[in-house]
């Protein structure tokens, strides 16, 4: 079926992004993970001194989403939470999330190379950039 629409850059980005992602978290289901949570186990490996707040910052989550979002990875004893002051925790992987995180990676790594195997060699080197850009200059 033709679609009118899919010359318009917006509409085409939109349309990928949502075919990617349904299929992404198709792949996560597999280990009972969201992607959002797997994007939290993936931004806190290594790390024992980020916040909540900065992961929604990086992450581009809402403060009232975050709250859940972390408490589901709590009770699946994917995360602890440590005191960093008197007012800040940090939010680290437990044992049993690094194992759900090494599970995670596997998962990305090949649906981000399925993905790449769709883009024409030749334009490569330039998709990351180009996605970069759109929301690295954003308003």
């Amino acid at each position: 079926m033709h679609d009118p629409l899919a010359h318009l850059p917006g509409y085409a980005l939109r349309r990928a992004a949502h075919v990617m992602m349904d299929d992404l978290s198709t792949r996560l289901q597999a280990i009972d993970l969201k992607l959002s949570e797997a994007s939290v186990l993936l931004l806190i490996d290594g790390r024992d001194d980020i916040t909540s707040s900065e992961i929604g910052r990086v992450l581009d989550i809402q403060r009232a989403n975050m709250v859940p979002l972390l408490n589901r990875l709590d009770a699946q004893k994917l995360i602890r939470r440590r005191p960093l002051d008197r007012k800040s925790m940090a939010i680290m992987l437990t044992e049993e999330g690094q194992e759900r995180l090494v599970r995670a990676k596997a998962i990305t790594e090949a649906f981000e190379a399925d993905l790449l195997a769709r883009i024409p060699r030749q334009h490569r080197d330039h998709f990351v950039p180009a996605l970069n850009a759109l929301w690295m200059t954003a308003p």
